[in-house]
């Protein structure tokens, strides 16, 4: 069976339809909005006065925390991980943060 699955943006301001998703942050907290064109130039035609007299902060991440990131688990999450990696015979700490390179061969094995 085919099957066909269209994304269509629409414009987070006015309804209609988005040509794009921009990215930004500010006081520390990234956004995105979806932007038609018109939009899309409206917020970095405001924007550009203060961009252009502004130093580089650091990167921000415009990626979504996924499988390559750490993410926060609970603590039965940890305590099953942990007693996993003892019985694979693997190094893993009583506390504190479990190694990326263990979680990876948890989620593996699972």
């Amino acid at each position: 069976m085919a099957k066909q699955i269209q994304e269509i943006l629409i414009d987070d301001l006015d309804g209609g339809e988005a040509n794009e998703t921009v990215s930004f942050a500010i006081d520390g907290s990234s956004y995105e909005i979806d932007l038609s064109d018109v939009n899309a130039k409206k917020l970095r035609d405001a924007l550009s006065p203060f961009v252009q007299h502004a130093r580089r902060g650091g990167a921000v991440s415009t990626r979504r925390r996924g499988r390559g990131g750490q993410r926060a688990m609970t603590r039965e999450k940890s305590s099953e991980i942990r007693q996993w990696a003892k019985a694979h015979g693997l190094p893993v700490s009583e506390r504190g943060r479990i190694a990326s390179t263990v979680v990876e061969k948890y989620e593996a094995a699972h």
